[in-house]
């Protein structure tokens, strides 16, 4: 081995030691932690005001079904998650597409009210309507599932219409049926 190629393979093994703690560092970051305070500060970008009780939001949502009031009920959920059931009258632009809205709302001064399955992704989305001009949004708290628990109904292609019972999964549901395999990363996954 010439002198050349003995110092660069000195200088990378240099380089790799000495950057190794540097990605050592990074990886002790508590990225749950991380998540959850950026979580808050986007929900403080939200007033008081444009959060709104899912019990309020029924009686909006029935106008709108009634056709006497015109307003968007947005469901922010995925496909999967929609299709499963979702509000009568809902339009659905998953949370990962909230960059199409303005094209598909183009009044900035449209009355939309957005949920998703708890509202987490909707105050991580309704920041961003703020900042596109949306002057008249809403959030509803608690989201589908809040929608649920009040015993309130839900459509879809198969069923029609009806009124699931709420579940807490975490007291009522079995780990005996839980899924398990080699899985990583999923999008959505009911447990």
């Amino acid at each position: 081995m010439t002198f050349i190629m003995k110092s660069a393979l000195f200088g990378a093994m240099m380089f790799l030691t000495a950057t190794s703690g540097v990605f050592a560092a990074e990886s002790k970051v508590d990225l749950t932690a991380k998540e959850k305070q950026v979580f808050q500060e986007m929900k403080k970008e939200i007033p008081a005001e444009k959060i709104i009780r899912v019990e309020d939001f029924k009686k909006i949502v029935d106008e709108v079904n009634d056709g006497k009031r015109k307003a968007y009920i947005l469901d922010l959920r995925s496909a999967p998650e929609f299709y499963t059931f979702h509000i009568e009258g809902a339009d659905n632009i998953h949370a990962g597409h909230f960059y199409t809205i303005p094209r598909h709302i183009p009044d900035a001064d449209a009355e939309i009210y957005i949920f998703c399955r708890t509202s987490h992704r909707a105050f991580y989305i309704a920041p961003y309507l703020q900042k596109f001009g949306y002057t008249n949004m809403k959030i509803v708290e608690g989201g589908i599932l809040a929608w649920v628990k009040a015993g309130y109904p839900v459509v879809n292609q198969y069923m029609g219409k009806f009124t699931p019972k709420y579940e807490d999964f975490s007291k009522d549901y079995s780990p005996d049926y839980r899924e398990t395999g080699k899985y990583r990363v999923r999008e959505f996954h009911p447990y």
